[in-house]
């Protein structure tokens, strides 16, 4: 298949440990790739690293609290000190939150802008120059919350949007010097996000998720995203409903608006 190549790169995946994060690892991994694993959570982080290495992939796991400036770097420069440089960052750390703007504490939005926003911000300012001298390419994973509204999660589509400002941007600014960015949204994705997703208080919710349509498989999300990479989308809108959901926002915002309130609306009263 024609576009770029992935065997022997070297690819950094933040939340790397599950979810999204693992699948489009042992994508990269099994095209190829050296895959560096950057995770919050050391002993499945460990776990990780064990099974990459018995499948014979060339691997590194590498503690990392995305939300510490220091930690991000440190993680950074010991892929380019191990492997090389870096050829591929996928920002994929992320945090969730469901509750009312008027019942959610200010330290929620705090929590989830540092973890998805200023995580992959600084994991892509430690990695730029490396990227840039191996015309490389960053992957943003954000969601259609990043492009449209989603009623009881002001948080979490604050934090999305505020991604989506900064690659798109980023995009235009280093398309020049070789290196391409990809912004995915991946819709309804059974992962260990929504088990998280934090209450207006701070803490977990124990409310369950609202959803439209069937939710995907990582696996599937990543073989998407690992052919996106090759083809060097700028956008790319994944399952069924999120593709209907992105040009439903576009074409007719205040219809989507009154339909997506009415879907999630219950959400709200439990």
């Amino acid at each position: 298949m024609a576009g770029r190549k992935f065997s022997n790169k070297v690819v950094v995946v933040t939340g790397a440990a599950s979810g999204i994060g693992l699948a489009v690892a042992e994508r990269f991994a099994r095209a190829g790739a050296t895959c560096a694993l950057l995770d919050l959570d050391e002993a499945r982080l460990k776990q990780c690293e064990r099974q990459f290495l018995e499948a014979g992939y060339r691997v590194m796991g590498l503690p990392c609290d995305v939300t510490q400036r220091a930690d991000c770097e440190a993680a950074v420069q010991a892929v380019i000190d191990g492997f090389g440089g870096i050829d591929v960052l996928f920002n994929n750390a992320g945090i969730t939150q469901r509750s009312a703007f008027t019942e959610t504490r200010i330290e929620v939005y705090e929590r989830v802008m540092a973890v998805n926003f200023f995580g992959a911000l600084y994991c892509t300012k430690a990695a730029i120059h490396s990227l840039i001298q191996r015309r490389g390419l960053i992957i943003s994973n954000e969601s259609i919350a990043g492009l449209a509204p989603l009623l009881g999660r002001t948080g979490y589509a604050a934090s999305k949007h505020a991604m989506h400002g900064l690659f798109t941007t980023l995009r235009s600014e280093v398309r020049d010097q070789g290196v391409h960015v990809m912004v995915v949204c991946p819709g309804f994705i059974k992962t260990h996000l929504q088990d998280r997703a934090l209450g207006g208080d701070g803490t977990v919710t124990r409310h369950p998720q609202s959803r439209v349509g069937r939710q995907d498989t990582p696996e599937h999300a990543a073989e998407a995203i690992f052919r996106g990479a090759q083809k060097e989308k700028d956008l790319l809108v994944l399952t069924a409903m999120g593709k209907v959901a992105y040009w439903i926002s576009r074409l007719a915002p205040a219809f989507y608006e009154r339909r997506m309130a009415s879907q999630f609306k219950t959400e709200l009263k439990r």
